[in-house]
């Protein structure tokens, strides 16, 4: 409980700043000048929706953070077997690192107006994603023919909830990414395109960093650091 507190202050501290910077939390009516000035922004002058993509994934990381943190607390009982760990997730990380790493050449390519490159990266990134999804559903399969059910251990029950909740939000970024590209391909000018582009490779990057936390706790790699952390708070 106590690293949860911790996470979500961070959060909130997190959160303020990036408010702070944007000057959502200004007074113009208080602000002194002449009738037609324009005020000059001082600090970022990132655009409104990248904040809300910013918010809605600190949000993101809360919920995944709550469910980690329960995941942990949970497997201390004695009723919990680990779950082994298919080997075609190996193969879904490669898959989503690469969709990752297209996503981030299509924003520089965008960039620099290479529409022909967009297209290519945006199908790419596509393409991976729906691997990924495609592999998660196919790593189910196995583990429910190797008789680990949802309902038989609460491992099982943990495994499939935390990773179906990972593969909802790589969908739902994928219907972004899908209404991106069909702009794209439908003629848009390269530069109405960039921030839609923008948006998904930060969307991706994130959901990456979530899916390597979360193998890594299956994988039983992240014990040694949780421990590390209860004995620095007890």
């Amino acid at each position: 409980m106590s690293a949860i507190l911790i996470f979500l202050a961070v959060l909130a501290v997190i959160i303020s700043w990036w408010m702070a910077q944007q000057r959502l939390m200004s007074k113009p009516w208080l602000e002194v000048g002449h009738q037609g000035d324009r005020p000059q922004r001082e600090g970022s002058s990132i655009p409104t929706a990248k904040i809300g993509l910013g918010v809605f994934l600190a949000v993101v990381g809360a919920l995944f953070a709550l469910l980690i943190s329960a995941y942990f607390m949970r497997m201390g009982l004695n009723d919990w077997w680990a779950v082994p760990i298919p080997g075609s997730l190996w193969f879904n990380t490669g898959v989503l690192v690469a969709s990752s790493i297209a996503l981030e050449w299509t924003k520089a390519k965008a960039q620099n107006g290479n529409l022909e490159a967009v297209k290519a990266g945006l199908g790419l990134s596509f393409v991976t994603a729906v691997a990924f999804l495609s592999g998660q559903i196919f790593a189910w399969r196995q583990l429910a023919a190797a008789g680990y059910v949802l309902a038989d251990n609460p491992a099982n029950s943990f495994f499939y909830l935390i990773t179906g909740m990972h593969g909802l939000h790589i969908l739902g970024g994928l219907v972004a990414l899908l209404r991106t590209s069909l702009k794209v391909f439908d003629g848009a000018p390269i530069k109405t395109i960039r921030l839609g582009v923008e948006l998904c490779a930060m969307y991706w990057h994130f959901m990456l960093l979530v899916w390597l936390i979360l193998f890594a706790l299956f994988a039983g790699w992240a014990n040694d650091f949780v421990e590390i952390c209860r004995q620095l708070l007890t």
